[in-house]
């Protein structure tokens, strides 16, 4: 595997720059929001660079901290510590790294967009709910709800500085950030765009705060970064192996990294034309990249679409550029780390209510009310599920109910029977799927039709239907027939159906339906 193409160079070179820019703040801003000091994500992104840019199966993804596993790392910590951080992290590495061997990578392509989208509007809401706290310099609350609920008291902090406290400050710095992303999005000149809008803010933040020497939270970081790290102890490892909620929890980790990681991949091939996504190396590289990352007490990483789509845009071609971001990160903390010291955290924490606010994208919702009404009640529910319970619960609820809408779309049949007493016709159509589960209702709706009247079967709405029930209404016009009844089953709509769906229909074809289309053409020529 060749790294450096001469071809590409300059391309991966133009763009490892601009996605260093973007992640330098959102790795610190994630560290702050997941509740760790802000060396633990960068140390996740240098490594998600260097280490999972070379072993990536997506080439063009880049891979490092994500907002998406803030809030599940919060919640860890709250429960475990955050001395286990880095236990759970290797664990969750050790799962995603077997998963990639064993190849279920492609399985993770079978989840619902509606439980996607609604676990990226819960993160969403999370991130938002909770870093609104952090902008104005105090600290969220217990839970995801709590911090909703508490949004108004943040504001009253922010304007009204009654006892004495800078809260006032800090949100001034907030809203400036917010303020300066939106106004650079939309009016930077072309010739400066590619540089993020996040990384302006954050300069200009810096600059006000040093300018005027503001008493605020500042980013943390050590003079060397060596210091930062944690190292794991193999003694802790048979005590790990023996406590089942760990396990749980670094299970859910995984499956919720995992996912994120590999819908990202799925979303990075629709922006290019180059080589797709090999699933399962990518969930090994991930894999790889997490158990260096829990052996150093970092942050656990996926592949995040802000830097990815960032690299595509930036005119990115190969592995070489996200392997460079990570070079240029661990280049600016190892030399400059000083700088990042005068980072105000309530500017950071203002860039996140930005992407959150981002994450909840209406959009969304319209996608899948093309599709009916149960796709956005999955959707609402997974968002109420991960505010209210935790981010692995609200996902699994979504998965839930996308479950049982898949048993109730397999198995759902409706059976409507027009009559006219007049012609003495009555028409049968059936609609969604008719399968063996099905069959009492079918055959109890057929044998209830009046036998002195003319019937006429459509398949014009039918998603599908198996041999048990093609055989029942084959079974059923012969007796009729015999009894002399006029019956049309239009196996023709059936025929059609299954072509404008590019289906084969020979399995739908036995010997007594094909005999009855034959018959019922020829009545039909007869009958014009």
């Amino acid at each position: 595997m060749r790294i450096i193409d001469p071809k590409t160079f300059a391309n991966d070179f133009l763009a490892s720059i601009v996605v260093f820019l973007v992640a330098l703040p959102l790795c610190m801003g994630i560290a702050i929001a997941s509740g760790v000091p802000p060396a633990a994500g960068l140390i996740s992104g240098i490594v998600g660079g260097l280490v999972v840019g070379v072993l990536a199966g997506c080439p063009l993804q880049v891979s490092g901290p994500a907002a998406g596993l803030a809030v599940l790392v919060y919640q860890m910590i709250q429960t475990h510590g955050i001395a286990m951080l880095g236990p759970l992290v290797l664990m969750a590495g050790l799962i995603q790294l077997v998963a990639g061997l064993l190849k279920v990578g492609q399985l993770f392509r079978a989840i619902s967009p509606a439980v996607i989208y609604g676990m990226l509007a819960g993160i969403g809401v999370l991130i938002f709910g909770s870093q609104f706290h952090v902008m104005v310099d105090d600290k969220p609350k217990g839970n995801g709800l709590q911090n909703l609920l508490t949004i108004p008291e943040a504001i009253y902090k922010g304007i009204f500085p009654l006892d004495g406290s800078t809260h006032h400050m800090a949100a001034y710095i907030g809203i400036t950030t917010i303020v300066v992303i939106i106004a650079w999005n939309k009016f930077a000149p072309k010739k400066v765009n590619f540089i993020p809008g996040a990384l302006v803010s954050v300069v200009v933040a810096s600059a006000i705060s040093a300018v005027w020497a503001l008493p605020i939270r500042y980013v943390d970081i050590p003079a060397n970064l060596l210091s930062a790290v944690t190292w794991f102890s193999p003694a802790d490892l048979p005590g790990l192996l023996t406590q089942p909620a760990l396990w749980f929890t670094a299970f859910a980790l995984a499956f919720v990294a995992s996912a994120e990681t590999l819908l990202c991949a799925t979303a990075v091939d629709q922006m290019h034309d180059g080589p797709k996504t090999n699933y399962d190396r990518e969930l090994s590289a991930q894999g790889v990249g997490n158990l260096l990352c829990g052996f150093m007490g970092a942050l656990p990483m996926t592949g995040v679409i802000v830097r990815s789509s960032a690299n595509v845009a930036a005119g990115g071609k190969t592995r070489l550029s996200a392997i460079l971001h990570g070079g240029w990160l661990l280049v600016l903390v190892a030399v400059l780390p000083f700088v990042l010291r005068m980072i105000p955290t309530a500017s950071l924490a203002a860039i996140l209510v930005f992407l959150g606010y981002k994450l909840v994208n209406p959009q969304n919702i319209r996608r899948l009310l093309r599709y009916g009404g149960l796709p956005v009640f999955v959707y609402a529910a997974t968002v109420i599920g991960i505010v209210t319970t935790d981010l692995l619960k609200g996902i699994m609820i979504g998965l839930a109910l996308s479950f049982i809408k898949l048993i109730y779309a397999l198995t759902h049949m409706r059976v409507k029977v027009k009559q006219d007493q007049k012609a003495k016709r009555v028409d049968v159509y059936l609609d969604g799927v008719a399968t063996f589960i099905r069959l009492p209702k079918l055959a109890d709706t057929l044998d209830g039709l009046p036998l002195d009247h003319e019937v006429h079967v459509h398949f014009r709405a039918l998603d599908y239907i198996d041999h048990a029930c093609v055989d029942l209404l084959s079974g059923w016009k012969k007796q009729r027939t015999n009894r002399g009844n006029r019956v049309f089953v239009e196996w023709n709509e059936l025929m059609e159906m299954y072509k404008q769906q590019n289906s084969l229909a020979a399995p739908l074809q036995p010997s007594a339906p094909d005999a009855d289309a034959r018959s019922h053409q020829k009545v039909t020529e007869t009958t014009r």
